[in-house]
């Protein structure tokens, strides 16, 4: 009966609003993004905008790239020779993929040098690394998360510990996945240097997928930079917009004709009609550095006079990534959603909304 009646449960859902001012010495936007490393999707929206400016399609088009290598041994990430190259020089990234979080062993290196693994009772059993149980295994613990930090393992390349752990990933239980890497640099070199560094691995480069249009005659709500809950027939609320931006990145009609039997949303109240919008929407592997300069351009689209009010960026995180922000563990579980919202105002204000699903911490 308890298991049925978990099965009927709602998982629950986090949502975290705030508001403050990019301009304010308190302001948390920069840590909020440094701190959310794998990102899958990133998606700005600019009401009253025909034509992006020639600096944002400049930045676009610079995002990136990232690699995938396939059958990658894991012990190649712990490597003396990896971790002088591309760990000690830069925020290094690598992800496994075609991987399912609840399902599947999963790993992931951050970037200040600790390599999270995500592991089955059975291939934590068979490693014989040291590690806790996960938070979201239930009572019947299934599930066990490692953390290896690679900068002590370079300082220490002697060690007991060094030792066991490189026998343990080469010899004792080796393992292999296929990756997505970024590499965080300002050598003119580094991309040439992942290619040539897995060059005996099946390895391939990639450029984040752009899709960008414009949307006309598009109902937005009416928003207040000082009144994040909204205030009844003056303006909406942050839940309310949070929606609607899905809506839209959907491509939902928000008319809510009778005749519509997909969808019967539509824009909250009040509203009103932006004639143009452009929509932009960026997918790939895409580094917390590159979205800090996307934000920071984006706040300065107000420096000259625009008929916009406001501007969004909405950020979406790998669903079967084992962390969400820092070192929080994530899970999948109904649907692995981690992602964060910022909405821009044309005084510098602006609305932060954080949303994690069923298996994660509170936002930080």
């Amino acid at each position: 009966m308890s298991t049925l009646r978990r099965l009927q449960e709602t998982p629950r859902h986090l949502l975290v609003c705030e508001k403050s001012n990019l301009g304010h010495a308190k302001s948390r936007h920069r840590q909020l993004v440094e701190t959310h490393y794998y990102n899958y999707r990133v998606s700005f929206l600019i009401p009253e905008c025909g034509l992006l400016s020639k600096e944002l399609k400049d930045f676009i088009k610079e995002i990136g790239p990232y690699y995938s290598v396939q059958n990658l041994p894991l012990h190649e990430l712990i490597a003396h020779e990896f971790i002088s190259t591309f760990v000690q020089k830069g925020p290094c990234y690598a992800l496994s993929y075609n991987t399912g979080i609840d399902e599947d062993d999963t790993a992931a290196l951050l970037p200040n040098g600790k390599l999270i693994l995500s592991l089955d009772k059975d291939t934590y059993e068979e490693t014989g690394l040291q590690g806790h149980p996960s938070r979201y295994s239930g009572r019947k613990i299934m599930k066990f998360v490692v953390s290896i930090d690679l900068m002590d393992l370079s300082l220490n390349l002697d060690s007991k510990k060094s030792e066991r752990i490189s026998w343990c990933l080469k010899e004792k239980k080796p393992m292999k996945f296929d990756f997505l890497l970024a590499w965080h640099h300002t050598e003119s070199a580094g991309e040439s240097t992942m290619m040539s560094y897995f060059s005996k691995y099946h390895i391939r480069e990639h450029q984040p997928k752009v899709a960008l249009s414009t949307v006309t005659e598009l109902p937005c709500p009416v928003l207040q930079s000082r009144e994040l809950r909204g205030k009844p027939e003056e303006s909406c609320s942050a839940p309310e917009l949070l929606d609607w931006l899905g809506a839209v990145f959907c491509g939902a009609d928000l008319n809510n004709e009778p005749s519509d039997f997909i969808s019967t949303y539509c824009c909250p109240q009040p509203s009103t009609v932006a004639a143009r919008a452009c929509l932009c929407s960026i997918t790939g592997l895409i580094l917390p550095e590159e979205i800090q300069v996307l934000l920071e351009q984006l706040s300065h689209y107000f420096d000259e006079p625009k008929l916009a009010p406001w501007v969004t960026l909405s950020v979406q995180g790998f669903a079967d990534s084992p962390v969400s922000w820092r070192e929080n563990e994530h899970g999948f579980r109904m649907g692995g959603e981690h992602l964060y919202n910022f909405v821009i105002f044309n005084n510098r204000d602006y609305w932060l909304q954080m949303a994690v699903g069923a298996d994660d911490d509170c936002p930080p």
